[in-house]
């Protein structure tokens, strides 16, 4: 084993959001975060929707566009740690599946 080597060859950043069962494990968190809201007695169907909404927008912009750098050590000599996830997400391409459907997931 070599000290101080990367364990992988990219970033792994890059591919969790298009890795398998994401999405799925991304919209049940959502649906358990709006039962949990539901069943507190006061709050009425709109509030609940509407604190959904708005606790998923917080959550995902402190994830996506708030937080630099990568939780892992990388082979790309410190690049990653001035970008955000939402730059390191699919090697900075744009229109992929993966940012079509976080962009989309917040207005369905």
């Amino acid at each position: 084993m070599n000290v101080g080597v990367a364990h992988s060859k990219v970033n792994p950043n890059t591919r969790v959001v298009s890795s398998r069962g994401v999405w799925l494990a991304y919209g049940i968190s959502v649906a358990v975060l709006h039962i949990i809201l539901l069943s507190i007695p006061f709050f009425s169907i709109p509030v609940v929707w509407t604190l959904t909404n708005v606790i998923h927008n917080l959550v995902m912009f402190a994830l996506l566009h708030a937080v630099k750098g990568t939780p892992f050590e990388t082979p790309d000599q410190g690049r990653a740690r001035l970008l955000t996830h939402w730059e390191q997400m699919d090697h900075g391409a744009q229109c992929t599946s993966a940012r079509k459907f976080l962009s989309i997931s917040p207005v369905v």
